[in-house]
């Protein structure tokens, strides 16, 4: 095997090899990565089992063919840290040894024979739909963070991906909840399509979003039993799929919230984000203290002390009510427009957060007691 590749083109497909692999694999072989050099291209496959990365660099100078693997994070390592569009030349000699040259450096890295390494070839071909990129990072990054880490409960650890249907509209719909907040983002399909309903473990999630911040253009989506696979124009990714029942979310959306608060969005962010300033652990509650169009919020602390801070607000009731402040800053750094709208009822029953610029997303935050 011997072939040539630029520097940067090997250091941003090495980058997401890192978010796959495992740091402490007991696999030796699920450490490193597979490279393919052929067909005048080189793939370079990532996996831990669950996740399976595939990306290709098209176009690259091939002498000899032949694939290897070798440790991800000691490639990375080196090939991050020479200098910015060089040509990296790679050739494989036969006592097992990855040479790695570059102007004055020349490397010789362990390898593992490539017929180890764990490749699973399904066929996923029967359901399979396309989305722009950039609407499946918005239904992604508008859930993500509701996302539960609660192990006990592993069907909550992950974005549930499924069709609706409103009127004779369908909708692709995301959903994540770790039972004291919700996230519901959906988008509109041009038609009815052939997709079983699915849970996104949260690593897939995280590795999905960082390929298509990258990345402009149709996402194919097929997924099988077990299994999802997205493909991008030169990667694939593939995952496993939570197995477990998504509960019944529809009945957690409060149905009637009729006291309406409307608030700058930017306002809001930077006034609780301050107020809660005092709170080292943020665990405390944000308290709004509400009366007409005025809005006192405040966080009091027994070690640290308090912070109080008014704004000017829509508001035509009185209610005093509470929040754990980093899921207001969650819910409110999501949205698109220029304000928030929040949907209350009494100091116990959730809230309901709309954005006035996007009627495809809502949240639901739970207040706390006290």
């Amino acid at each position: 095997m011997k072939f040539s590749v630029n520097q940067e083109d090997l250091q941003k497909l090495l980058n997401y090899c890192q978010g796959v692999i495992e740091k402490r694999s007991t696999l030796p072989i699920l450490s490193n990565i597979l490279i393919n050099a052929n067909d005048s291209k080189l793939t370079i496959i990532a996996t831990d089992l669950d996740l399976i990365f595939i990306q290709e660099i098209k176009h690259i100078e091939i002498q000899e063919e032949g694939k290897t693997t070798t440790t991800s994070s000691i490639l990375y390592d080196i090939i991050r840290k020479f200098s910015s569009g060089k040509k990296i030349n790679f050739s494989f000699s036969g006592e097992n040894k990855l040479q790695l040259e570059s102007d004055k450096s020349v490397f010789h890295l362990n390898c593992i024979s490539a017929s180890e390494f764990p490749i699973t070839d399904e066929n996923f071909n029967q359901n399979q739909f396309s989305i722009k990129s950039k609407i499946l990072l918005k239904l992604l990054n508008k859930c993500k963070f509701s996302v539960s880490n609660d192990e006990t409960r592993h069907y909550l650890s992950g974005i549930f991906f499924h069709q609706t249907q409103i009127e004779d509209k369908n909708f692709l719909t995301a959903v994540a909840t770790d039972s004291h907040r919700m996230s519901i983002s959906k988008v509109k399909l041009n038609e009815k399509i052939n997709f079983e309903p699915v849970i996104l473990p949260k690593k897939t999630i995280f590795q999905l979003c960082s390929l298509l911040e990258d990345f402009d253009g149709d996402v194919k989506i097929s997924n099988i039993k077990s299994k999802i696979k997205f493909e991008l124009s030169s990667s694939v990714l593939i995952s496993k799929l939570i197995d477990g029942k998504f509960p019944n979310y529809v009945q957690v959306i409060p149905k009637n919230n009729n006291k309406k608060l409307e608030i700058d969005l930017k306002l809001f962010l930077n006034s609780v984000d301050r107020v809660a300033s005092v709170s080292l652990d943020k665990k405390d509650g944000v308290k709004f203290s509400l009366k007409k169009d005025k809005l006192n919020l405040s966080v009091n602390n027994a070690n640290s002390g308090d912070g109080k801070e008014s704004l000017n607000v829509k508001f035509d009731h009185e209610l005093d009510i509470s929040f754990n402040s980093r899921y207001l800053i969650d819910a409110a750094s999501q949205l698109d427009g220029d304000k928030i709208e929040m949907f209350l009822n009494d100091t116990g029953s959730p809230a309901l957060i709309k954005d006035p610029a996007d009627f495809d997303s809502i949240f639901v935050v739970m207040p706390m007691k006290g």
